[in-house]
Order: structure tokens, then C-alpha cells, then sequence
């Protein structure tokens, strides 16, 4: 679906929100959870320091692609607590946020930190607005009508089959994350100027060298060139696919906001998202972000507090007659597939 039918009626908007948070705030979810937060770093970071102690111990063998799996399983878990950091869910201050997704998407990823938060701001600001949200653009993936009829020569063979092409395409986006985070921190415009804000600039540029020189220097120092650049290809390959698993249930597929919807932050941030159904295997699995519709509301709630904020907000929509959409993981991805199809239809016609 691409846009339309979402204008929200006048009546009592401005304060729908307002009465909302009020509820969610007097059930203390809005409180910190140091000591949640401090086990799931110890016990992220420590399964991926295992991991990669594990990787040194065995050494020059064919078992290794099997670890490259795991380590990419642990490499996401590790993005999710820059996403955490990112929206101050760990600390209420700014430096040590910044210092936790430094660390995580930095160093331990090969992510820039300063990038993502610029982007994944847009997006919260804006979500699947053709014009507002970048995760929405026009890119590999086409995501309206407008977009497909805009495309030529690849791009076009491509979006009559994006559907197909979906989950092939992922095996690259880590590729993807990691040139444009170098892109964001070297790019300029015509007159010189930054084309990505970035705080700490200098300081994110060496703890890229650092994670792309310790990666490397670690696989070749314990595999043969052509084992470590499978387990590259199979690492990086299996953490864009998981990444890209995790983040296309919340969106794709839900309606796409126009400048013509007259729709309030609520509203907004609602009929955009779709909940995942799941249990603690998807909380932990999705980072949590299976609560897609809590998260837009309240980006800097806990992750341990979203399950709990999920029925007061699925309540309150009801009241308000807001749709609340929320599915299981397989038919999230069927509908965003779904999607895809549908906006390729007019090539695949002409």
C-alpha cells in the first residue's frame, strides 16, 4: 500500500498523545533499568568476545563457517545495544550513550554510530514517508508506484522482481552498512561542507580503522587466506541478512503517509508500525523491536519494558479507535513481501 485514507479526525488529537504517555508514566515504564542493562551488555559482549576467543582456538579448519554463523548471530545482538544506546534507553545523558554505541557500532561492529543516529532519527521523525524517511528511499528496493516507473535499465529488471530478489539482496547489506558509514564520515558537498553530520568524527574514523584492522589481522593471523575470506563473506553475508530480518517486519508493508495526511504523533507512529507476536525467543531474537508500535511511541523506554507497555497501548488504541497491527513473524514478512510484489506490478504489466 502506498499512501492514503490515514487522515485522523480532529477532534481531541492534540491531547490523545499527552493522555497516553501519562498512563505508560504512571505504570513506572519510563523508569531506567540499570541493572537489566549492565547483564545484557555483560552477558552480549561476553558472548561475543567468546565467540571470537573461539574462532582463535580452532584455528585453520572448515569448522569455522559454522562459528561465522554464530558470530553473526552475535554481531547483531551487539548492533542491538547501539540501537539501545542510540536512543538513550541505557542512560538518560548523552556522553554515556555516546560512549555505548561508540563501542558497539564502532569498534565491535564496523558501523558508524554518528551516521546511524542521523538516519535512524529521520526515520523516527517520519516514518514510511516516500519523502522523509531514508529507510524508505529509493534505492535497491523500490517501495511506491512513483518509485518503480522512475527506474531504468538494472534497476527496473530489478523492481519487476524485488519480491524474489528480497532476501538475496540482504546477504549484502552488511556490505552496504559498512561503505556508507565510511561514506558518511569522508563525504563533503560541492561547497566542502559535511554531508553527514557526525559528532565525534575523528574519533568514529579510528575506531573503524580499528575494527577493519583487528578483523582482518585476526582472521588471516588464524586461517588461511582463502578460509578467512569465506568466513568474511559467510559472517558478514549471514549478519546483513539477520539485520535486515529484524528491521523488515516493523514497516514494510504498512501504510506510507503522504503531505496530504493530516495525522497527529499518535496516529503517526501507529499506523505505520506492525507488532511481531512472539515470546522471549522473538523479544531477544528482534532485540525487542518486535514492540515496533511501543518503540516509535516511547524510543527511549527500556527494551525490558516494552512487552509490559504493549497491552496498556494496544488498550488505549482500541478506545481511540486506532488500528493496532500486530501478526507473527512469518506473515510479517509475508505481507512486506506482499508489498514489494504489489509496487513492482506496473512494470511487470508494461
Amino acid at each position: 500500500m502506498t499512501s492514503s485514507t490515514l487522515t485522523a479526525p480532529a477532534a481531541r488529537r492534540g491531547s490523545d498523545y499527552a493522555r497516553l504517555s501519562r498512563r505508560v508514566a504512571a505504570a513506572g515504564l519510563f523508569d531506567r533499568r540499570p541493572g537489566r542493562y549492565a547483564a545484557r551488555i555483560a552477558l552480549t559482549l561476553g558472548a561475543y568476545l567468546a565467540g571470537w576467543a573461539v574462532v582463535v582456538a580452532v584455528g585453520d579448519s572448515w569448522w569455522q563457517l559454522p562459528l561465522a554463523a554464530l558470530m553473526a548471530v552475535a554481531t547483531t545482538q551487539v548492533a542491538f545495544l547501539g540501537h539501545d544506546a542510540g536512543h538513550r534507553q541505557m542512560f538518560r545523558r548523552r556522553g554515556p550513550s555516546e560512549v555505548a554505541g561508540l563501542v558497539a557500532g564502532n569498534l565491535a561492529v564496523g558501523l558508524s554510530y554518528g551516521w546511524w543516529v542521523d538516519k535512524h532519527n529521520r526515520h523516527h521523525a517520519n516514518p514510511n514517508h516516500a519523502d522523509e524517511d531514508p529507510d524508505v528511499g529509493a534505492g535497491a528496493l523500490v517501495w511506491t508506484y512513483e518509485q518503480a516507473t522512475a527506474t531504468r535499465g538494472a534497476s527496473r529488471w530489478m523492481a519487476r522482481r524485488q519480491a524474489w530478489l528480497f532476501f538475496p539482496l540482504l546477504l549484502l547489506e552488511g556490505l552496504a552498512l559498512h561503505v556508507a558509514s565510511v561514506r558518511a564520515l569522508v563525504g563533503r558537498e560541492p561547497d566542502g561542507r559535511w554531508r553527514t553530520p557526525v559528532r565525534h568524527r575523528a574519533v568514529e574514523g579510528l575506531l573503524l580503522l580499528a575494527h577493519t584492522a583487528g578483523y582482518l589481522s585476526l582472521l588471516f593471523a588464524v586461517m588461511s587466506p582463502g578460509r578467512a575470506l569465506l568466513f568474511a563473506a559467510v559472517h558478514q553475508g549471514l549478519w546483513g541478512l539477520y539485520m535486515g530480518c529484524a528491521f523488515a517486519p516493523n514497516h514494510k508493508g504498512m501504510p506510507m503517509p503522504s503531505a496530504e495526511d493530516d495525522l497527529d504523533f499518535l496516529r503517526k507512529q501507529v499506523l505505520t508500525s506492525r507488532n511481531v507476536r512472539g515470546g522471549r525467543f522473538v523479544d531477544v531474537a528482534l532485540g525487542a523491536l518486535n514492540y515496533q508500535i511501543e518503540h516509535h511511541l516511547f524510543p527511549n523506554m527500556p527494551r525490558a519494558n516494552l512487552r509490559r507497555a504493549r497491552p496498556i497501548v494496544r488498550a488505549y488504541c482500541a478506545e481511540q479507535g486506532i488500528p493496532y497491527a500486530e501478526t507473527g513473524l512469518v506473515e510479517s514478512y509475508r505481507q512486506a513481501l506482499a508489498h514489494l510484489h504489489e509496487v513492482g506490478r506496473p512494470l511487470r504489466a508494461g
